[in-house]
Protein backbone atom coordinates (compact mmCIF):
# COMPACT_ATOMS: atom_id res chain seq x y z
CA UNK A 1 0.00 0.00 0.00
CA UNK A 2 1.39 3.39 -1.02
CA UNK A 3 0.09 6.93 -0.59
CA UNK A 4 -0.75 7.30 -4.27
CA UNK A 5 -2.91 4.16 -4.20
CA UNK A 6 -5.15 5.49 -1.39
CA UNK A 7 -8.35 7.17 -2.53
CA UNK A 8 -9.47 10.40 -0.90
CA UNK A 9 -12.46 10.17 1.39
CA UNK A 10 -15.62 11.58 -0.19
CA UNK A 11 -14.33 11.74 -3.77
CA UNK A 12 -16.96 9.33 -5.06
CA UNK A 13 -20.55 9.28 -3.88
CA UNK A 14 -23.31 6.82 -4.65
CA UNK A 15 -25.94 8.19 -7.02
CA UNK A 16 -29.22 9.27 -5.47
CA UNK A 17 -31.96 6.70 -6.17
CA UNK A 18 -35.28 8.53 -6.33
CA UNK A 19 -38.85 7.27 -6.43
CA UNK A 20 -38.15 4.20 -4.30
CA UNK A 21 -40.74 4.52 -1.55
CA UNK A 22 -41.77 6.98 1.11
CA UNK A 23 -39.09 5.90 3.56
CA UNK A 24 -36.28 6.93 1.19
CA UNK A 25 -37.05 10.63 1.49
CA UNK A 26 -37.39 10.99 -2.29
CA UNK A 27 -40.42 8.79 -2.91
CA UNK A 28 -43.74 9.62 -4.62
CA UNK A 29 -42.87 12.69 -6.76
CA UNK A 30 -39.11 11.90 -6.71
CA UNK A 31 -38.06 15.51 -6.22
CA UNK A 32 -39.99 16.76 -9.25
CA UNK A 33 -42.82 18.55 -7.44
CA UNK A 34 -46.52 18.23 -8.34
CA UNK A 35 -47.86 18.18 -11.90
CA UNK A 36 -46.76 20.43 -14.71
CA UNK A 37 -44.55 20.06 -17.77
CA UNK A 38 -41.32 19.69 -15.81
CA UNK A 39 -42.68 16.82 -13.73
CA UNK A 40 -43.47 14.65 -16.77
CA UNK A 41 -41.15 12.25 -18.54
CA UNK A 42 -39.33 14.13 -21.27
CA UNK A 43 -40.72 17.33 -19.82
CA UNK A 44 -39.00 20.66 -20.21
CA UNK A 45 -38.45 23.07 -23.05
CA UNK A 46 -35.84 22.92 -25.79
CA UNK A 47 -32.52 24.71 -25.42
CA UNK A 48 -32.85 28.43 -26.09
CA UNK A 49 -36.66 28.51 -25.66
CA UNK A 50 -37.78 31.58 -23.73
CA UNK A 51 -41.50 30.90 -23.31
CA UNK A 52 -42.53 32.33 -26.67
CA UNK A 53 -40.43 35.47 -26.36
CA UNK A 54 -38.09 35.95 -29.33
CA UNK A 55 -35.00 33.94 -28.28
CA UNK A 56 -31.60 35.57 -27.92
CA UNK A 57 -30.04 33.69 -30.85
CA UNK A 58 -32.77 35.06 -33.13
CA UNK A 59 -32.57 38.59 -31.74
CA UNK A 60 -28.88 38.85 -32.61
CA UNK A 61 -27.91 39.53 -36.25
CA UNK A 62 -26.44 36.88 -38.51
CA UNK A 63 -22.91 37.46 -39.75
CA UNK A 64 -20.30 35.78 -41.89
CA UNK A 65 -20.47 32.56 -43.82
CA UNK A 66 -18.49 29.36 -44.29
CA UNK A 67 -16.63 29.24 -47.57
CA UNK A 68 -17.12 26.06 -49.56
CA UNK A 69 -13.68 26.48 -51.15
CA UNK A 70 -11.62 27.10 -48.02
CA UNK A 71 -9.76 23.78 -48.23
CA UNK A 72 -8.70 24.03 -51.88
CA UNK A 73 -5.75 26.38 -51.27
CA UNK A 74 -2.95 25.60 -48.83
CA UNK A 75 0.38 27.19 -47.94
CA UNK A 76 3.47 25.03 -47.44
CA UNK A 77 6.65 26.15 -45.69
CA UNK A 78 9.96 25.57 -47.50
CA UNK A 79 11.44 23.79 -44.47
CA UNK A 80 8.79 21.03 -44.82
CA UNK A 81 10.12 20.26 -48.32
CA UNK A 82 13.70 19.55 -47.22
CA UNK A 83 14.78 16.13 -48.51
CA UNK A 84 12.38 15.98 -51.47
CA UNK A 85 13.55 16.21 -55.10
CA UNK A 86 10.76 17.15 -57.51
CA UNK A 87 7.93 19.16 -55.98
CA UNK A 88 4.49 18.98 -57.59
CA UNK A 89 1.02 18.94 -56.05
CA UNK A 90 0.94 15.16 -56.56
CA UNK A 91 4.24 14.59 -54.70
CA UNK A 92 3.05 16.79 -51.82
CA UNK A 93 -0.10 14.65 -51.56
CA UNK A 94 1.95 11.42 -51.71
CA UNK A 95 4.19 12.63 -48.86
CA UNK A 96 1.07 13.71 -46.89
CA UNK A 97 2.21 17.33 -46.66
CA UNK A 98 -1.20 18.42 -48.00
CA UNK A 99 -4.56 16.63 -48.01
CA UNK A 100 -6.04 15.01 -51.12
CA UNK A 101 -8.76 17.66 -51.54
CA UNK A 102 -6.26 20.54 -52.01
CA UNK A 103 -6.21 21.97 -55.55
CA UNK A 104 -3.73 24.86 -55.28
CA UNK A 105 -0.54 25.29 -53.25
CA UNK A 106 1.79 28.17 -52.52
CA UNK A 107 5.27 27.71 -51.06
CA UNK A 108 6.49 30.38 -48.64
CA UNK A 109 9.20 31.04 -46.07
CA UNK A 110 12.98 31.18 -46.00
CA UNK A 111 15.14 28.25 -44.93
CA UNK A 112 18.67 26.94 -45.58
CA UNK A 113 17.83 23.88 -47.66
CA UNK A 114 20.18 20.91 -47.84
CA UNK A 115 18.71 19.33 -51.00
CA UNK A 116 18.16 20.69 -54.49
CA UNK A 117 14.46 21.16 -55.15
CA UNK A 118 12.81 21.26 -58.55
CA UNK A 119 9.44 23.00 -58.16
CA UNK A 120 6.91 22.52 -60.96
CA UNK A 121 3.42 23.98 -61.29
CA UNK A 122 3.31 25.57 -57.84
CA UNK A 123 3.32 29.25 -56.91
CA UNK A 124 6.33 30.38 -54.86
CA UNK A 125 6.98 33.57 -52.88
CA UNK A 126 10.12 35.66 -53.48
CA UNK A 127 11.79 34.52 -50.25
CA UNK A 128 11.05 30.86 -50.92
CA UNK A 129 12.33 31.16 -54.50
CA UNK A 130 15.60 32.66 -53.22
CA UNK A 131 15.98 29.82 -50.69
CA UNK A 132 15.39 27.15 -53.35
CA UNK A 133 17.75 28.72 -55.90
CA UNK A 134 20.42 29.33 -53.23
CA UNK A 135 20.47 25.57 -52.56
CA UNK A 136 20.91 24.90 -56.30
CA UNK A 137 17.28 24.13 -57.08
CA UNK A 138 15.00 25.53 -59.74
CA UNK A 139 11.48 26.97 -59.90
CA UNK A 140 9.34 26.57 -63.03
CA UNK A 141 6.99 29.53 -63.31
CA UNK A 142 3.29 28.83 -63.09
CA UNK A 143 1.45 29.88 -66.24
CA UNK A 144 -1.61 31.79 -65.11
CA UNK A 145 -4.85 31.19 -67.01
CA UNK A 146 -5.87 34.00 -69.36
CA UNK A 147 -8.63 36.07 -67.79
CA UNK A 148 -10.80 37.96 -70.26
CA UNK A 149 -12.16 41.36 -69.25
CA UNK A 150 -15.81 41.31 -68.27
CA UNK A 151 -18.11 41.61 -71.27
CA UNK A 152 -15.55 40.40 -73.84
CA UNK A 153 -16.68 37.17 -75.48
CA UNK A 154 -14.50 34.24 -76.49
CA UNK A 155 -13.36 34.38 -80.14
CA UNK A 156 -15.19 32.12 -82.58
CA UNK A 157 -13.30 28.87 -83.11
CA UNK A 158 -14.74 28.44 -86.59
CA UNK A 159 -13.00 31.61 -87.80
CA UNK A 160 -9.54 30.23 -86.97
Amino acid sequence: MTLNSLSNEGTSQNRKRVGRGMGSGTGKTAGRGHKGQKSRTGGGVRAGFEGGQMPLQMRLPKFGFTSRTNNYLKEVNVKNLNGLDVITIETLKENKIISKSVKKVKIFGTFDLESKLKVEGIKVTKGAKESIEKAGGSVADVIAPVVRPKGVKKADRTSE
